[in-house]
């Protein structure tokens, strides 16, 4: 029996047309008779399924189309081709039963009251969304215990740090028990602590009331903590969905290999090591470290080791946010040809 899916995007495509016009005052009076105009593509055909309870990462550099595509999927916009599901309704006709069901978190907007305490907002929201009191109560109290708010949620929201403000957004927008979360960017701005709290939250919110969550950041490590899956678009263009590890197989063209030498070798110098591949450490300890293509790693570890009294010896996948970088550094066309390959 096949599972249904939470979320489906059909070819969905955004346009934006906008006036163009050259400066100055002569130009101003003529777009006054005759406007020009052009299309943007903000998102170009996209599709793509999401299953009840995953976690699933939504990657691409600024201006891909990610907040444009959940946005449609939150039903704030509407499309300009295509079709999409979520909780079995169209989005944007804004069905009260799938407001209830979606929460839309975004890591640069506030929502909370800025001169009244989070309790009270928390409050508003209750009433917004017609939640009864009683397992308003019982949310409110679980979110709470669960984002360490006991001693935040009773003063002003002026007065909260950034990361203090954002635990209490994120309770504000769960407060519903939504079962579809659409996170754009929630631990912006975050220092390192509070980035791993937002996303232990988020991992347990998903595990104890099943949430399927879609997720943008552009910080890997919530990505590689959270999501097995990820989806990556440029231009608006769909070019990788799949798991994670599949994603750093498919696009990264070397691995690192780490060394430490028993003993000094004069003669090894900069040129010398080019020999076996490009070194990228900054030279200042005993760490050796060199970026080597994938398909030769195997060969060129056998010629160091044979070569070089070597101590110790790792090799190590390139990290994600790497691998990223250089999937969007290839031409779409390049990468439509290394698609067909696979």
């Amino acid at each position: 029996m096949s599972i249904e899916p939470v979320i489906t995007l059909n070819n969905l495509r955004k346009v934006y047309t906008v006036p163009v016009r050259e400066g100055g005052l002569r130009a101003a009076a003529r777009s006054l008779i005759a406007r020009e105009t052009r299309d943007i593509v903000a998102v170009n055909g996209v599709s793509f399924t999401v299953a009840p309870g995953e976690i699933v990462g939504f990657l691409g550099p600024n201006g891909a189309g990610k907040t444009t595509t959940l946005k449609m999927l939150a039903g704030l916009l509407h499309p300009s081709d295509g079709s999409a599901r979520v909780l079995g309704y169209e989005p944007w006709q804004r069905n009260h039963d799938f407001l209830r069901g979606i929460t839309l978190v975004m890591g640069n907007r506030n929502q909370l009251a800025w001169d009244i305490p989070a309790l009270d907002s928390f409050d508003l929201n209750r009433a917004v969304y017609r939640v009864p009191r009683a397992q308003y109560m019982r949310t409110r109290d679980e979110l709470i215990e669960m984002l360490d708010l006991s001693t935040l949620v009773n003063q002003p929201v002026r007065n909260l740090s950034l990361g203090e403000r954002m635990k209490c957004e994120i309770a504000a927008s769960l407060l519903h028990s939504p079962s579809v979360l659409f996170l754009d960017e929630p631990t912006l701005g975050l220092d390192v602590t509070m980035q791993r709290r937002i996303r232990a939250f988020v991992r347990a919110y998903s595990q104890q009331y099943g949430a399927t969550v879609l997720l943008t950041s552009h910080y890997m490590a919530d990505v590689e903590a959270l999501c097995k899956r990820v989806i990556v678009i440029h231009h608006g263009a769909l070019l990788f969905d799949g798991d994670l590890t599949a994603l750093v197989d498919r696009f990264s063209s070397s691995k690192t290999i780490s060394l430490q030498l028993g003993e000094a070798v004069p003669h090894m110098d900069q040129a010398a090591w080019a020999a076996f591949g490009e070194r990228i450490d900054d030279g200042e300890d005993s760490l050796i470290r060199l970026r080597v293509p994938k398909a030769q790693c195997a060969a060129i570890t056998g010629r160091l080791l044979a070569t070089l009294p070597i101590s110790d010896l790792t090799v190590e996948e390139t990290p994600i946010d790497q691998v990223i970088e250089e999937v969007f550094a290839q031409p779409q066309t390049d990468i439509a040809t290394q698609e067909a390959r696979t």
